[in-house]
């Protein structure tokens, strides 16, 4: 009678971390690790003895030494007084806001854009096409220059909206002036201001806090609401009437907010040759972030075209079927499953916007580049300890960003069952 046993184990040998395939994609990430980190401390410490013979070390103590310079455009209050540390602030704040902006007016315009050059209308279509394929061939500095030009150039001077018969006039019911210098515009004016509030070496805007808080809320609220209601459909067949409650919800605390702030509106106005009141916005914001957003709108444009042909045809024609209108079945049905595809590509051109944005130094807009990385690098001389902190500061927020977007890009994704 035969016995049948399992043949005995071969023992691990060294060998094997070459000629098997389970263990040798394994050494060799070991080994390339090695390597780098390897290559990486050479380099560091090769940096740090050349500092050494030169008498110099790695030293940020600098950031606290008085700054000396102006910035024309704050988001905090910062002087010629202030240290390196409130200039780099007051640059990576400029920094978040141009990019803010240009991120939701380059998505706003760039669906825009990407659905209309798929338009059946051949006039529409072509003039997106020109659109894209205008601005996205020429280099973005130059589209920096040319609006830029445009607004010193072209725009009158403050003094053009004085007398009886001015040679220049405000619009929008005579609260926003368009100067070669600046852009006056009206402003929140809040007469029960919180203040600031000092923690450390970060500087809150109680107000601010307030208002976000608010949004945020009302945004939660409302999200809460729309769930019990499909609850309530899901359980019983019958939706409960909440088209109040999400109205509620979303500016209810918000109105709240600025009722308990003692908002009022502050618009421009003309006093002798200059406007006092409302907010000045500097022409180099303005420029930058238009050129930011009508460059990065024509690539954002492609990337939506090329979710929306991705759609089956099917599913235009079933919604026809149903009885949606061309307009409800591109919002409903079709932007919908096209996120899929339009959401990765379109986080690098967020993180491409904001790493554009340190061309803001053509225009003589302060953002970080041009605090951290122009002038305090200048007057300090510590040109590797500025780069260390520029760098690591755009890595940080292009991080930020990226995951941010891959989270609501998981949210968005087909759920497979």
């Amino acid at each position: 009678m035969a016995v049948v046993t399992d043949e005995p184990k071969a023992g691990f040998r060294l060998g094997m971390l070459i000629y098997d395939t389970r263990y040798r994609s394994i050494t060799i990430q070991i080994v390339v690790l090695i390597l780098v980190m390897a290559g990486v401390a050479w380099l560091v410490d090769n940096l740090l003895r050349n500092l050494a013979v030169l008498g110099r070390g790695i030293d940020f103590s600098f950031l606290g030494n008085r700054s000396g310079y102006d910035i024309n455009q704050t988001l905090v209050e910062y002087t010629n007084d202030s240290t390196h540390a409130r200039a780099t602030l007051v640059g990576l704040l400029n920094t978040l806001l141009v990019a803010f902006l240009g991120c939701v007016a380059a998505t706003v315009v760039g669906v825009l854009a990407g659905v209309m050059r798929l338009s059946k209308n051949w006039v529409i279509a072509r003039l997106m096409t020109v659109y894209v394929e205008v601005f996205r061939n020429i280099p973005l500095l130059l589209w920096i220059l040319i609006i830029f030009a445009v607004f010193t150039e072209a725009l009158p001077a403050p003094n053009a909206f004085r007398g009886e018969n001015p040679a220049a006039s405000m619009v929008l019911f005579d609260t926003v002036a368009f100067t070669n210098r600046y852009t006056a515009i009206p402003w929140l004016i809040f007469d029960n201001s919180m203040g600031w509030l000092t923690l450390g070496p970060v500087y809150l805007n109680i107000d601010l806090v307030l208002i976000v808080t608010a949004v945020v809320g009302g945004v939660f609220a409302n999200r809460a609401i729309l769930r019990r209601a499909k609850r309530i459909q899901e359980a019983t067949g019958e939706r409960p009437t909440t088209w109040w409650q999400p109205i509620l919800a979303l500016f209810g605390p918000i109105i709240a907010v600025f009722l308990f702030l003692g908002t009022h509106v502050d618009a421009p106005t003309l006093q002798g040759f200059n406007f006092t009141g409302g907010l000045q916005v500097s022409n180099s914001l303005v420029a930058l972030w238009l050129a930011l957003t009508l460059y990065t709108a024509a690539f954002i444009a492609e990337i939506v075209r090329a979710g929306i042909n991705a759609v089956s045809r099917g599913q235009s024609e079933a919604a026809f079927a149903l009885g949606l209108r061309p307009g409800r079945t591109m919002s409903l049905v079709i932007l919908p499953q096209a996120l899929r595809v339009i959401i990765p590509p379109l986080i690098s051109q967020y993180l491409n916007l904001t790493k554009n944005s340190s061309l803001a130094i053509a225009v003589g807009y302060m953002d970080l580049r041009g605090t951290l990385g122009g002038i305090t690098l200048n007057q300090t001389g510590r040109g590797l300890e500025a780069m260390m902190l520029l760098m690591l500061i755009y890595l940080v927020i292009s991080l930020i960003i990226s995951g941010t977007m891959n989270i609501y890009n998981n949210s968005v994704r087909l759920k497979e069952r």
